[in-house]
């Protein structure tokens, strides 16, 4: 079988290309990458006017399974993932039970091949039970396929329990992914601690809770000599930690979400639970720190943090409801509309972010749009203008603070080994 995606804006951040040409594709792979290609008997896709991109990729979903499925599971959350233009995604293990065993990764990756419309990485936890006491089976997790290990959603309180993990991961070159926020300091916090929670008489999460959690695990990391990437930073003063870390030389990598990066507390409201998030939204000094640390290559990806939640659960007082929202069908006309399209970030710096660099990260063949690579695609429409209405969205979440909202920019086609699994809005 052949498709050729022709007249395209071709965006390769991996190899740094960068001009119009056409995509063919024939059996699951690329074949070839040029101007005026042409193949007999080929499936045309005319991208004039568009961006053709390697497959978005998100390392960091939520697809609740096992056992929180009326959240969301691999099949919702696959094609939420596809309607969003993403081809590769990774979902953490702060499910029910928790992944931290060989066994789950096992069942799970064979759920994805089964029922996933992209490719579902796994990504295991780090302590048993995520309780931060005693290391899961790391090494027979790497052995069933785990990409990446996390103890997400949960601050690992015991130094030594997580250098234990960074010395046992080091030969293995896999990443730890850490939730930064020191528990003590964030106990029943619902929001940034500010002049916004004083207001509003709810209690805070301190940036500096961030921070000291950051400058911990980067410093374990770098005494061991191993692999740390902090989750969801969302600090500025964590920013800066970071930035010189990798200034010394330490093995750390970051990353950031869309809301983080273009919302504040101020839009925090006690009759809207979509705002609530872990960590929280902070202050306008810390998006433009997140957004400086982009530029730089402080922060190597932006993910999602794709965190969905049945409807009762979210339609609650701010303080009961649970954190998060779903993200994988706004996150890129989020970022188009208020990173690209305000000139702050180009799309090629943008598309680094999400697709060769989290790759790197996870150590997967992916993200990068070259012959013979496996056929993850996605054409993006630039000036495609619309309205977010969750009743669209494939996620089971429907909370989120961007309903509504008017975006510019949207993935239009989703390509999973040479087939298409999205078009036009519309999952196949």
């Amino acid at each position: 079988m052949k498709q050729l995606i022709k007249g395209g804006r071709v965006i390769n951040p991996a190899t740094k290309f960068d001009a119009k040409a056409d995509v063919l594709v024939e059996n699951g792979k690329i074949a070839a990458i040029g101007p005026d290609l042409s193949a007999d008997g080929a499936e045309v896709y005319d991208a004039s006017g568009k961006i053709v991109s390697p497959g978005l990729i998100d390392m960091h979903v939520h697809f609740r399974e096992p056992g929180q499925e009326a959240k969301e599971d691999f099949e919702s959350g696959s094609k939420a993932a596809a309607a969003g233009g993403f081809t590769t995604v990774a979902t953490m293990p702060n499910t029910k039970p928790v992944v931290d065993s060989a066994a789950l990764v096992r069942s799970l990756k064979k759920r994805a091949e089964d029922v996933g419309r992209v490719h579902i990485e796994i990504i295991g936890a780090v302590t048993k039970g995520q309780k931060g006491a005693e290391l899961a089976e790391l090494g027979d997790m790497i052995a069933a396929g785990a990409v990446a290990f996390s103890d997400d959603g949960h601050f690992d309180p015991t130094a030594k329990v997580l250098l234990a993990a960074y010395d046992y991961l080091h030969p293995f070159d896999k990443v730890i992914i850490n939730h930064e926020e020191e528990t003590s300091l964030v106990e029943d916090g619902v929001m940034n601690e500010g002049h916004r929670s004083a207001m509003l008489g709810l209690k805070g999460r301190p940036t500096v809770a961030e921070d000291i959690a950051v400058a911990r695990d980067v410093l374990l990391a770098e005494y061991a000599g191993a692999r740390v990437h902090v989750a969801h930073i969302s600090s500025a003063r964590s920013v800066d930690l970071v930035r010189a870390a990798k200034a010394r030389g330490v093995r750390v990598t970051a990353e950031v979400t869309p809301q983080h990066l273009t919302m504040t507390d101020d839009l925090v409201n006690l009759y809207d639970s979509s705002t609530k998030i872990n960590p929280p939204l902070r202050e306008e000094k810390d998006c433009k720190a997140l957004l400086e640390g982009l530029k730089d290559g402080t922060i190597d990806a932006i993910v999602t943090d794709h965190s969905p939640h049945a409807q009762e659960e979210k339609d609650r007082e701010y303080l009961y409801a649970p954190s998060g929202f779903p993200g994988l069908e706004t996150s890129l006309g989020v970022l188009l509309t208020d990173v690209y399209g305000k000139g702050l970030l180009g799309l090629p710096e943008i598309l680094e972010k999400m697709t060769c660099n989290p790759a790197k990260i996870l150590g997967i063949d992916a993200g990068s749009l070259e012959p013979g690579k496996r056929a993850d695609i996605t054409v993006i429409d630039p000036d495609l203008t619309w309205v977010v209405d969750a009743k669209n969205f494939y996620t089971r979440g429907s909370h989120s603070p961007f309903v509504g909202r008017k975006l510019k920019g949207k993935a239009v086609l989703t390509m999973v080994d040479g087939n298409i699994v999205m078009r036009d809005g519309k999952v196949e």
